[in-house]
């Protein structure tokens, strides 16, 4: 049967607020549903290995019950079966429509890209060669590892908060907040570019955007704008990404199209190895093909996660690696090199030397509608994410909750603050800011993905990377030597200011801890959610 308890008062760090007795697997059968529209969910590392020798009647009848059903991680096969139990749909869940795939798709493809704006300066850096070259293997070094992490995780944690439940699980919730609160910080300051690129790409049409106070305000009115989009639902985000994406994309297949008789191949190969700045070079590169990860956080938003997540990322990937790699190669062999002209925008200029003013001005204008695109996607994520951390237990209970749209009213309002506040830095600021942020948080990922391969080989993962616990340490090494990269062209400014925005995730979660001892804020678990440590508990059981 299934039990759980609440508790208003209880400690983020050692309780759970749920509890799964299948000690009796006659009672799991036998039980009849109660909900005819229930989903058949298996809990995240809820496993009950049972010898098929004497239980074989019981498996019997759990395959001809309507209520539950069995399921096998796909992959390895280690001789454990998984009973999974039916799940009762939570309160969680009658909050507004969930997001169906293609929207899911277009979420991912803002939350990592938003289309081929800000990769110039990777010409600028490095040269048409590497920058080609870039854009082809970094997708194998660091999105593809990411995006299987991210679906076999996101499968067996299939709730908001994504990353932070996984890291939870396998290291803690003390590491667990810390990932939370840096990777939550990254989002932000990575909000923080899009409106600044909006009217970037909107100061040769309106001069006056270019500066002062009529550009604070254009900046205050379009957060606020793009807010409130956040706070009407995540449904409506997802198909508005559907839309902006479309728009988005297509100048760029008709640039390609018309820039085919322009093209000459020389020009792909020009590179000066003795004149690259790596910094910018890696950082262009990394910060157009991470955050793969921060579709994560609305896993608890999505319909039927399990399957459903592992199929959005591999369209998305097929969506964002072409969809950068095409328009540069194109771009870079259609027109003569000025290397020094290929910045933020420059694009629209080649749209206008290939095919006229009025392709420039549709660049111009899908580049800034990618740029709203990506803010209520990465804002989306960012909000759910703290909303996840509430109902762990981890942050005070005002953080979960919803509005009457199902969205995280307060979670929406923190995020859109700390975009205002962050809006001043520059364009190079923000990217090696984040990007700092975004490695620590990474190394938490890979350590806790491996980890768990370790300590609970036989919890249910509805979609598994097809390699053993050796594969995916393997799998792990190259992207965890690009973050050393990354770290070691960091400026020594944003090493400082990123190291002390580090040392304030230490200190915050022993504060919070002390808050919710003195009673000053109200912290509670959410009962709707299964026990994360479960599965190391019945691994360590198998063992004894």
């Amino acid at each position: 049967m299934v039990s759980t308890k609440a508790e208003t008062n209880s400690s983020p760090v050692s309780e759970i607020n749920a509890s799964i007795d299948i000690s009796s697997p006659q009672k799991v059968a036998e039980k009849p549903a109660t909900n005819g529209n229930a989903t058949v969910q298996g809990l995240p590392g809820q496993v009950d290995a049972i010898q098929s020798s004497q239980n074989s009647q019981e498996h019997q009848k759990l395959r001809e019950t309507g209520s539950t059903q069995t399921s096998i991680a796909m992959g390895e096969y280690n001789g454990a079966e998984y009973i999974v139990i039916n799940e009762v749909p939570s309160p969680r869940a009658n909050h507004g429509q969930k997001i169906s795939l293609l929207p899911l798709v277009f979420l991912i493809f803002y939350e990592v890209s938003g289309g081929p704006f800000v990769v110039e300066d990777s010409v600028n850096a490095a040269g048409p060669l590497l920058a080609l070259v870039g854009f082809l293997v970094f997708p194998f070094i660091w999105s593809v590892p990411e995006a299987l992490i991210t679906a076999e995780m996101g499968t067996m944690f299939p709730e908001n908060g994504g990353y932070v439940v996984w890291v939870s699980s396998a290291l803690g919730p003390y590491w667990g907040f810390q990932l939370g609160w840096m990777k939550w910080l990254s989002g932000v300051i990575d909000n923080a570019l899009y409106p600044v690129l909006f009217l970037d790409y909107l100061k040769p049409g309106i001069p006056a955007l270019g500066g002062g106070l009529p550009r604070m305000l254009a900046v205050l009115a379009l957060t606020i704008i793009l807010t409130y989009m956040n706070y009407r639902g995540v449904t409506i985000v997802g198909w508005v990404a559907v839309l902006l994406g479309i728009f988005s994309i297509l100048p760029f297949v008709v640039m390609g199209f018309i820039s085919i008789p322009k093209i000459k191949p020389k020009r792909w190969l020009v590179a000066d190895v003795h004149n690259v700045d790596w910094n910018l070079y890696l950082n262009t590169l990394f910060w157009n093909l991470n955050y793969w990860d921060s579709i994560s956080t609305l896993s608890g938003e999505v319909e039927n996660p399990k399957k459903t997540l592992p199929k959005a990322l591999f369209y998305a990937l097929i969506l964002v690696v072409p969809g950068y790699f095409f328009p540069l190669l194109t771009g870079t062999g259609a027109i003569p090199l000025q290397r020094d002209l290929w910045t933020d925008g420059y694009f629209s200029d080649v749209a206008k030397i290939v095919g006229g003013v009025w392709l420039r001005w549709w660049i111009q204008g899908s580049a800034a509608i990618s740029n709203m695109g990506m803010f209520v996607a990465e804002m989306s994520s960012d909000s759910f994410q703290l909303l996840g951390m509430a109902e762990r237990g981890m942050l005070p209970e005002l953080f979960a909750k919803r509005s009457r749209y199902g969205t995280p009213l307060v979670g929406i309002l923190f995020s859109a603050s700390g975009v205002i506040l962050l809006s001043w830095l520059s364009f190079q600021e923000i990217i090696a800011a984040e990007n700092f942020l975004y490695c620590f948080g990474m190394i938490l990922e890979f350590i806790a993905f491996v980890r768990l391969r370790i300590i609970a080989p036989a919890s249910p993962r509805p979609y598994k990377i097809p390699v053993g616990t050796i594969g995916a340490t393997l799998m792990c090494i190259p992207p965890t030597i690009l973050i050393c990269v990354v770290l070691f062209f960091s400026s020594l400014k944003v090493m400082i200011i990123n190291l002390v925005a580090v040392a304030i995730g230490l200190v915050m979660q022993p504060c919070l801890k002390h808050i919710e001892k003195k009673k000053w804020l109200r912290f509670s678990a959410s009962s709707d959610l299964p026990d994360i440590h479960a599965a190391t508990r019945d691994n360590n059981s198998l063992i004894d």
